[in-house]
């Protein structure tokens, strides 16, 4: 049968639509995004590599130019949408791209809450690049709801949540921020990098956005530059699917089927990470070389109560601090056989650095 011929109801969707409602996240990460070809009938939905597409007639069309919107991306975001329990997905072309869409559909003179310890690059951005066009922050101890209340303004329009942090992996607690935060009027972003869907649905706790660098745990395989965000607000989707169309910093064809790729085994990969994290953590937390050791898995962790009710489990980071200064750290780094000196995380290979004078630096 030839592809003109191929009936649309014997390939392409499923009998039923494929959502967290009614399926499993492995099931769902598998099939999410990954509807059979209509045309062909191929499983997994091939690459477009195609810039522009023939319109049937002037302003009807299915896609129109590979900026605006493409059939892998389109796949990907209804991929990373349904695993964080959303309506609306988008992909860029990095976490930083991703970060910096969101912050632009402030207006000038908004003011930005964010965790105090927040992502080197994002806390970057909001200082030195968001702040020159007229969107200014205030960074806070969110761990204490308090300070919260404290540090909202009449023209505060957004708080910005990491939780676990970069590095420090400590947790706010997100229902509690998005209660006192929409009571406001604001609007509730978490960056949920370090979890992964897998392990934690911030729109479910009361998010009104969700971003991640998918560079990480989302594609999983240190081959993928790329950002994603999810939303069920539709007035947000509208100005987000604008913003990510007039800047332009989407991602690739490629790297879309890449990071959809990867998608397909988060389930498998996040669990083993989560398992053998705490392995680690708790070998270290044991060691005498070994000053202090941070995981939410280990009960010493300030916050583990709160990780245990808002996490469905701990994820593959661990932070420590080694007994001595920074050339202790250093030797340590360049003598480790198993683990390589690199920044970044989420890939299947196991990596270390010292956040201070490398991802953090600056």
């Amino acid at each position: 049968m030839s592809p003109a011929n191929a009936s649309h109801n014997h390939f392409g969707a499923h009998a039923a639509p494929i959502t967290s409602a009614t399926y499993g996240f492995g099931t769902l990460a598998i099939h999410a995004g990954s509807e059979p070809d209509a045309a062909t009938g191929a499983v997994i939905p091939p690459l477009s590599l195609s810039t522009t597409f023939k319109q049937r007639a002037v302003g009807d069309f299915v896609y129109e130019y590979s900026r605006s919107d493409n059939p892998n991306r389109s796949n990907l975001e209804a991929a990373v949408a349904a695993l964080e329990h959303g309506t609306h997905g988008f992909a860029f072309s990095s976490g930083s791209a991703t970060t910096a869409t969101v912050l632009n559909t402030l207006q000038p003179g908004s003011h930005v809450i964010s965790v105090n310890d927040v992502y080197g690059g994002t806390h970057r951005y909001l200082n030195k690049v968001a702040q020159s066009m007229g969107v200014s922050t205030t960074f806070v101890d969110l761990a204490h709801i308090d300070n919260l209340r404290d540090a909202i303004r009449e023209n505060t329009r957004l708080v910005w949540i990491e939780t676990p942090t970069n590095p420090t992996l400590r947790l706010v607690d997100i229902t509690a921020v998005a209660e006192i935060a929409h009571e406001a009027g604001l609007f509730v972003v978490v960056d949920n990098t370090f979890l992964s869907p897998y392990f934690q649905t911030p729109l479910d706790l009361g998010a009104d956005i969700v971003v991640h660098s998918a560079t990480k745990y989302i594609n999983g395989h240190s081959d993928v530059v790329m950002g994603v965000a999810v939303t069920s607000n539709d007035a947000l989707a509208s100005k987000l699917r604008f913003l990510q169309n007039a800047i332009g910093a989407v991602p690739s064809p490629f790297d879309c089927y890449q990071a959809q790729r990867g998608i397909k085994t988060l389930h498998l990969r996040m669990r083993q990470h989560a398992l053998n994290a705490q392995r680690v953590a708790e070998y270290l937390e044991a060691s005498s070389f070994v000053e202090s050791v941070i995981y939410p898995g280990l009960k010493s962790h300030p916050q583990h109560e709160l990780a245990c009710r808002q996490m469905r489990g701990f994820g593959g980071m661990v932070s420590f601090r080694i007994r001595g200064d920074t050339h202790t750290a250093d030797r340590f780094l360049q003598r480790t056989r198993l683990f390589t000196l690199a920044e970044s995380l989420g890939g299947v290979e196991s990596l270390a650095e010292l956040p201070a004078r490398m991802t953090h630096a600056g």
